[in-house]
């Protein structure tokens, strides 16, 4: 494809990303993401099997998958609405 017709694909779909231009770079910020708090935590131990059997990062998807629970049971609760 042409350069010209991929601008064109991707204008056209709108689940596609914008594409980045200079105006764009030069308002983008870098920031570091919070720091994890280290805990100790029990876990049936085949819960733990399941999430390692799918790869590297496991503890990183146990992650998402709490945070996702609790931005689910935090909405229209007022107060609880802190930044993820």
């Amino acid at each position: 494809m042409t350069d010209r017709a991929i601008e064109k694909a991707i204008k056209s779909d709108p689940d596609a990303a914008p594409i980045l231009d200079e105006t764009w770079l030069k308002s983008a910020r870098v920031t570091m993401p919070e720091k994890k708090v280290p805990v100790s935590l029990r876990i049936d131990r085949d819960v733990v099997e399941w999430f390692k059997a799918n790869g590297a990062g496991y503890q990183t998807l146990m992650n998402a998958i709490l945070r996702a629970y609790v931005q689910a049971h935090r909405k229209g609760k007022p107060g609880n609405q802190t930044a993820a």
